[in-house]
């Protein structure tokens, strides 16, 4: 589009004006400039220029989606396939290493708000809050099914860690599940107040644990869709749980809220058996590191906090300069990394809490992180509209 001084002086031309010139005795002072003090145009005063001054650590840079980034998930079985969904009703497949390959997962009416792969690698799950669920071949890239039922939005899917059941929280206050082979229904989790923000399978498969808005968790019987515990009330959380992640032995759930607080639930009695208070805002994300013993959780009180859960104390605490969104521990060693919204990707050192490595390259808030099955990449996605890749090989 023309500026308006360019339509201006189009203007004066097709006018027929004749073209004026100085001459000298139009000169009413000579100022004298030193040409070494002049900016160059090649280098400052550019926006491009500060731009790709910026530092940027990632090794790939996916930019197929055109507004921010929600949802980040790695294939358990290809350590280079990377799918990504967002706000603009998309999700990708796509691979490290190969910017020439994507696979657009179309068919989404609203935003790709979660992503998960089966355990054995062959199949995608996509929600959206458009409150569909999609499956996808990972071999062929093609749709399998699509699952409904819900009356609201999408906020989470899991996979059944022995086989292709998939588990669905959504904004309509339940959890659906289906089995994704025949892509059929199989049962409704009903009994939550508000929207189902959290949830999963225990990792032996025998239990579905899902947290809400309304402030309780849930514990399920996956086969007759029965409650087995509502855990609510005092000394529990007193405003919308946000996030939880299930121990490796299936016995404890760690749940955290927007109340700040986090707390530590046993599964099969349904009791609290410790409350981990040292947040002073909403905790955005959890996680038991490998062996259960520990566990770190993140909040806009931009803290990232590792507690040693034997003892129920901090072990370390670490310091970010804004909000903690996400974390993902670093496969089975001492290390996890953080997004933050200042636009960062952290890793930290757990047993000494320093940060080891800080990760620069997105400019916006990170949304998700995720960690190849090799533990060689991490995947960060942000508001910024791209998904980037970063080495990590080195804290195996």
């Amino acid at each position: 589009m023309s500026s308006p001084a360019a339509a201006h002086n189009d203007n004066d031309v097709d006018d027929g004006e004749e073209e004026v010139f100085l001459d000298e005795s139009d000169i009413i002072e000579e100022i004298p400039v030193d040409e070494e003090e002049l900016p160059d145009a090649d280098t400052e005063g550019g926006s491009d220029a500060e731009v790709s001054d910026e530092p940027d650590d990632s090794i790939h840079i996916f930019t197929g989606h055109k507004g921010e980034l929600y949802a980040v998930a790695c294939s358990p079985t290809d350590p280079n396939l990377v799918a990504t969904g967002g706000g603009d009703d998309k999700g990708f497949l796509w691979s490290i290493g190969r910017g020439d390959w994507a696979f657009e997962l179309q068919g989404h009416t609203d935003s790709v708000s979660s992503l998960g792969f089966s355990t054995d690698g062959q199949l995608l799950a996509s929600g959206g809050f458009d409150g569909l669920v999609k499956v996808w071949d990972v071999s062929s890239s093609n749709l399998k099914c699509t699952l409904e039922g819900p009356g609201g939005g999408i906020e989470w899917v899991k996979w059944h860690p022995r086989g292709h059941l998939v588990l669905a929280g959504s904004e309509d206050s339940a959890a659906w599940l289906w089995n994704a082979d025949r892509g059929v229904y199989l049962n409704m989790f009903a009994g939550h107040n508000s929207s189902v923000t959290c949830g999963d399978f225990t990792p032996d498969g025998k239990i579905i644990c899902t947290g809400s808005d309304d402030a309780t968790l849930r514990i399920w019987n996956p086969k007759s869709g029965e409650i087995i515990h509502v855990v609510r009330g005092h000394p529990y959380h007193n405003e919308g749980l946000t996030c939880l992640s299930l121990s490796s032995d299936s016995s404890l759930a760690l749940t955290g809220a927007k109340d700040s607080s986090v707390h530590l639930v046993n599964i099969t009695s349904g009791k609290v058996v410790s409350s981990l208070g040292a947040h002073s805002d909403s905790i955005e994300c959890v996680g038991f590191a490998s062996g259960s013993q520990w566990a770190a959780t993140g909040g806009m009180d931009q803290k990232l906090i590792v507690w040693d859960l034997q003892h129920s104390s901090p072990r370390c605490t670490c310091e970010h300069e804004e909000g903690v969104a996400c974390l993902s521990w670093l496969g089975g060693s001492r290390y996890l990394a953080t997004g933050s919204v200042d636009g960062n990707v952290r890793v930290w050192d757990s047993l000494s809490g320093d940060c080891v490595r800080t990760f620069r390259g997105h400019d916006d808030a990170i949304q998700s992180l995720a960690v190849s099955t090799n533990g060689d990449f991490l995947v960060s996605v942000s508001v910024d509209a791209t998904a980037r890749v970063f080495e990590i090989a080195e804290f195996k």
